[in-house]
């Protein structure tokens, strides 16, 4: 039954995949002579309903970014500046972990260019773009600009001629793909891959969900700065304030409640100006760049510094006198003082964690640092507010006392070990392997071993009181600590750490791929195979074709092609969700010989070994293009994950299911293993 089932599903995923290919974004372009020599050359695409196509400002490490390149510019023509682009929206993508900076419906790019060659006539461009809805695919488009004589603008048609692409397939819950057993490509230039199931959330919901774990990180970060020395006097003084001050019971929250929202317009005041200091985008562009990340690891130590006691950090006490001397005043202006002196005096305390918080919102981009400062001031003002209008709870509140200190500390500890992310992306983007998972795994465990002693009492900082017992609060918490500290050590020989895999470099960014005196049997750490490489898991990977055939001849096992890409979100989720589990893990390890092949590899190939592909009329210039025209040409798609299973002849081993796509554990793992009892046979 279950074979039936999956043969069905086979037949109707093929169906669906061999389909006219799409072309969502058309283009028409123009030149304009703004002068002599220079001329402004511009680009209108109009996108299809529901598509949207990635900018030039999509940071590294998620979705392609839109490139313009001019090949025929050198002796012939300069550009002055970056291509201008019309207007994007962003959305965080939390597989990627990278805002995504996108068009939709329509998209204008324009680059201003100075003519150095009186004698060129044309201008030869190419856009360079990834466009997705429910599937994503990778178009190279092709302009020729001719230079206008006269003073006219001159219109021009996008040459669509060569055009290169791959598809990658929504992140669904179970979809399988199957191949045709004949070409049927008829005139098309691309295939459309669609699936049975539903399809992640939109790019809009994905941006809600980011800024929704802003707001609500940040949230926690104000609930964390009012249980500081700084911040906690201060609630039962200032209610005292209204409460007594106050004509009425009434006018004491109203003023109590003014107080509130003055708090909250501060801080978002604050956020609203890094926004508008650096600019929307430019904030996301910022947080992937490496002299920020390194600016924000410096920033980070010196507050947790400054937390865990070394100094403290304040605004000048002239600012704090004035502004309080303003607050004397009464009234609604003196109420507005009151706020601003309590951001001031407090500033020790709340400035590390407001300078955290700008620091991480900054990484989202767009109006993140608006939303986080409004979380944060909302849980800093709500409980001024609320014990103004039920004075009675203020008898429920715990005493001020050695504990505030604490909070301090242990956020002290979380910022230090924050701040090491910042330097692993710096690192991670000079690839000097300086901070490799190992050497950050080590450090983490410092730093949460040190922080569980703190809170078991065996370490004291300075502003510690005497401490002649611990509580059980303070008991529990070390414990939590402690566990979570235990479960970092076993990172260190390769396990894979699920619940902190956002924070360390991958696997594969490691002095051992297999961990700290590697894993497992002795073979796993024997030299790798000609023409290989260590994968995810510590798979062996080869990632050129002939040479994973030739390998997998010498051992005699089977073959699986994985047709995967560097900005594929599905390839990373089986990576990381399904090839970890033991079971197929221990296939993968043992029973085939693994080829990836990444139809997004820029590398250009030998001029020998271009050619134009017999299948899609498509230059093939790229080793990316060499992939994907296998693709194509073999198996009728070019879905991203695409998983096939072959003898050393290149048949498949699974003839009612000839390739899989994004499918859970067990599917994957049936699969696996009835394509290799099918080449034992």
């Amino acid at each position: 039954m279950k074979k039936i089932i999956f043969l069905l599903l086979g037949l109707l995923a093929f169906a669906n995949v061999n389909a006219q290919i799409l072309d969502p974004v058309k283009w028409t372009t123009k030149i304009e002579k703004k002068s002599e020599n220079t001329y402004l050359l511009t680009f209108d695409g109009v996108i299809e309903k529901e598509w949207h196509m990635y900018s030039q400002y999509t940071p590294d490490g998620g979705p392609l970014a839109l490139e313009v390149v001019f090949k025929n510019a050198k002796g012939n023509f300069s550009m002055i500046g970056k291509a201008k682009e019309s207007k994007t929206r962003t959305a965080y993508n939390d597989i990627f972990e990278v805002n995504e900076t996108f068009f939709e419906r329509k998209a204008q790019i324009q680059q201003e260019i100075k003519v150095t060659n009186p004698k060129i006539t044309k201008i030869d461009a190419e856009l360079n773009y990834q466009v997705c809805k429910e599937v994503c695919i990778n178009l190279e488009k092709k302009f020729s600009f001719v230079i206008p004589v006269s003073e006219t603008t001159a219109v021009v048609a996008a040459d669509t001629k060569t055009e290169k692409l791959a598809i990658e397939t929504p992140a669904v819950v179970d979809t399988v793909v199957a191949a045709s057993p004949e070409p049927n490509l008829g005139n098309s230039d691309v295939l459309e891959a669609k699936t049975t199931n539903e399809t992640i959330a939109a790019p809009a919901v994905d941006s809600k969900r980011g800024l929704w774990s802003i707001f609500f990180f940040a949230f926690l970060g104000g609930l964390a700065a009012l249980m500081t020395p700084c911040v906690f006097p201060m609630i039962p003084m200032t209610v005292s304030f209204f409460t007594k001050q106050s004509k009425n019971k009434a006018a004491g929250i109203r003023n109590a409640i003014i107080y509130g929202i003055a708090i909250i317009v501060i801080y978002v005041m604050l956020g609203f100006l890094v926004t508008w200091v650096f600019g929307a985008d430019a904030l996301n562009a910022l947080s992937t760049n490496v002299w920020f990340n390194i600016l924000f690891f410096v920033l980070l130590v010196v507050f947790a510094a400054s937390f865990l006691g070394a100094f403290e950090i304040m605004l000048p006490n002239s600012w704090a006198n004035k502004v309080d001397s303003q607050a004397d005043r009464g009234g609604m202006i003196g109420i507005l003082f009151m706020a601003l002196a309590l951001a001031i005096v407090s500033f020790s305390c709340t400035g590390p964690i407001v300078g955290t918080l700008l620091v991480e919102a900054a990484s989202k981009g767009g109006i993140a640092p608006i939303v986080g400062m409004f979380g944060f001031s909302l849980a800093l003002a709500l409980p001024f507010m609320l014990f103004a209008m039920f004075p009675g709870w203020l008898n429920s509140l715990p005493k001020s006392g050695g504990w505030l200190n604490t909070v301090k500390v242990v956020l002290g500890f979380l910022e230090l070990a924050l701040a090491f992310k910042f330097l692993s992306n710096a690192d991670l983007v000079l690839q000097l392997h300086l901070l490799e998972r190992e050497v950050f795994l080590a450090i983490w465990i410092a730093i949460f071993g040190t922080l569980a002693l703190y809170l078991f009492g065996k370490i004291t900082l300075p502003h510690d009181s005497p401490l002649t017992h611990i509580s059980v609060g303070r008991l529990m918490m070390g414990l939590l600590v402690l566990t979570f500290t235990v479960y970092l050590i076993p990172g260190l020989w390769g396990a894979p750490l699920k619940l902190i895999s956002a924070f360390p470099p991958t696997m594969e960014y490691s002095e051992s791929p297999f961990g700290v005196g590697g894993s497992g049997n002795a073979s796993e750490t024997v030299a790798l195979p000609d023409g290989a490489k260590s994968g995810p898991h510590g798979l062996v990977v080869f990632d050129d074709y002939e040479k994973g055939l030739a390998y997998a001849q010498k051992v005699n096992k089977p073959i699986m092609l994985d047709f995967t890409g560097y900005a594929c979100v599905n390839c990373r989720k089986m990576e990381n969700n399904v090839w970890s589990e033991a079971t197929v893990l221990k296939l993968l390890k043992n029973e085939i010989v693994l080829i990836s092949l990444y139809v997004d590899d820029k590398r250009d190939l030998p001029k020998d070994q271009q050619f134009i592909s017999k299948t899609t009329g498509s230059t093939i210039e790229t080793v990316g293009d060499k992939w994907t025209d296998f693709m194509i040409s073999k198996y009728k798609t070019n879905t991203q994950p695409l998983y096939v299973l072959t003898d050393l002849e290149g048949n498949s081993l699974n003839l009612s299911i000839p390739t899989i796509s994004y499918v859970p554990v067990a599917e994957y793992q049936s699969w696996l293993s009835a394509g290799i009892a099918n080449f034992k046979k």
